[in-house]
């Protein structure tokens, strides 16, 4: 009997002991979490896990945002052509199908004072005869174009207003990715439309804007923004002004998914000179840049493909004069890093002529550091008046004065050369790359400065006779209307 009791025991032991090792080794784990039970039971979530905008209120910065802005309207003289560069075909402008008709745009503004100056694109207004404006509110106005600067796309206007209900300028450079962000304009017509995503790059260079001298440093987006949207507002969720919405991404000229506006940074530089000079003060650091790619690298030895290849230095520039050489790379511009071209565009892109940077290159491994005092157009530190802009604006081109051995060669002791054509009189011309200018209406030139000389007094339509050399040698005047 004790032998069986024995033998019973035993085997219940076992029995428990096979049973924890099963439990142990071979059942899935069961995680648990335990909580104090409530009197009454519930289900409870955790709203952050399922709402992105949990955090985010967006309807003070709309509601502060689509008072301010306008809805910008325009009649534009028909022309026999099709849209000039992507950015007027994003604004959405019909094409003239007939000469001297009169036809109707559309885009948005930003009120930026109390007193009435709104902020717009350029191609928004570009060609205009008449802009109107419409608030949120109904009330219209006339407006007038006080100034545009087609190389960051920019045009300030102004309408006769007190006490209006405008948007201040942030910070751009402090906006940061993912960041969530406002686009408010006036899509199809669809008034005071609001939409909202987050920044998804920054400083990015599209290739939209047809100026040799362009400025595209944009924040995108994926907000959705379309046709109408131009000269809108992007605002961050405080409703402070961090961009003006300029163009898209698309195939189908509609919103695909990614959109683009000019940081605020350059935004208010523009304004301020276009109040202050009547024209945008362009420096210029006198180099030819261009990203660091993976070739340029390894030839160079570099351990980063950050910062910006200096491919050439603009002979008696800015960098030239301060001691910047062909083939340094570029890592900084007054202690803020530059990684890309663009960067650097946009941080020259809110300076004046005259302004000194402190720049820093990796020179062959060398990091060394150079003061430069930046350059307008014309290679001096002047600023540039508003009437010396606008004929060489309007030809087209980039200049140098001839070197001594030019005018050698010609029999000459004057004349400026045409380096670049661009679009404008010169193209429209014909006149080639390369192509020597001696005379405006008989006003000799020896430096660029001198164009601006030949033409004063000048009036629409005033004609114009430019003399000079082609490049094979032989004499040729064009004329043509101012």
């Amino acid at each position: 009997m004790k032998n069986i009791t024995k033998i019973f025991l035993i085997s219940i032991l076992g029995g428990v002991i096979t049973l924890s090792l099963y439990k142990v080794f071979f059942e899935e784990p069961v995680v648990q979490t335990i909580i104090n039970e409530p009197s009454t039971p519930s289900i409870q979530t955790n709203s952050k896990s399922f709402s992105p905008f949990a955090e985010t209120s967006f309807t003070a910065a709309a509601e502060k945002t689509v008072n301010s802005v306008v809805h910008v309207k325009t009649a534009v003289e028909a022309r026999l052509r099709q849209p000039s560069s992507p950015l007027e075909y994003f604004f959405g402008r019909p094409n003239g199908n007939s000469q001297g008709k009169i036809q109707l745009g559309s885009g948005s503004g930003v009120i930026v004072s109390k007193d009435g100056y709104i902020v717009t694109n350029n191609h928004v207004i570009d060609g205009a005869q008449e802009i109107s404006i419409t608030l949120n509110d109904g009330r219209e106005f006339n407006a007038s174009l006080i100034g545009k600067d087609p190389t960051t796309d920019i045009a300030l206007l102004k309408i006769e207003g007190e006490g209006l209900p405008y948007l201040t300028f942030s910070n751009s450079d402090d906006v940061k990715l993912g960041e969530w962000v406002l686009a408010v304009g006036n899509p199809f017509n669809l008034t005071s439309t609001v939409t909202a995503g987050i920044i998804s790059a920054k400083s990015r260079n599209i290739g939209i804007i047809e100026e040799r001298s362009a400025i595209e440093a944009f924040l995108q987006t994926d907000a959705a923004v379309n046709p109408g949207n131009s000269g809108g507002a992007l605002v961050n969720t405080k409703g402070d002004l961090i961009g003006i919405n300029s163009a898209i991404s698309t195939h189908t000229g509609s919103f695909e998914g990614y959109s683009f506006a000019v940081p605020s940074n350059i935004v208010k530089k523009v304004v301020e000179d276009l109040l202050e000079f009547g024209t945008v003060q362009r420096a210029f650091i006198g180099v030819n840049i261009s990203d660091i790619s993976a070739q340029i690298a390894e030839r160079l030895d570099l351990k980063e493909t950050v910062g910006v290849y200096v491919g050439g230095v603009t002979e008696n520039g800015a960098a030239e004069v301060a001691g910047i050489k062909t083939g340094d790379v570029i890592v900084s511009i007054d202690n803020k890093q530059v990684k890309k071209s663009s960067e650097l565009q946009e941080l020259i892109g809110r300076k004046r002529p005259g302004d000194k940077i402190e720049v820093k290159v990796n020179r062959e491994g060398d990091l060394q550091k150079f003061d430069i005092v930046l350059r307008n157009i014309n290679g001096n530190t002047d600023a540039i008046k508003r009437n010396d802009t606008k004929f060489i604006s309007s030809l087209g081109g980039r200049f140098k004065s001839l070197s001594k051995i030019e005018k050698a060669r010609l029999g000459i002791t004057y004349g400026i050369r045409v380096t670049e054509i661009q679009s404008g009189i010169l193209a429209e011309l014909g006149i080639p790359k390369n192509f020597i200018i001696t005379k405006i209406n008989k006003n000799k030139l020896s430096q660029v400065e001198d164009i601006n000389e030949a033409v004063k007094g000048l009036k629409s339509k005033d004609p114009v006779v430019l003399e000079g050399y082609l490049p094979n040698g032989r004499y040729k005047y064009y004329a043509f209307g101012f």
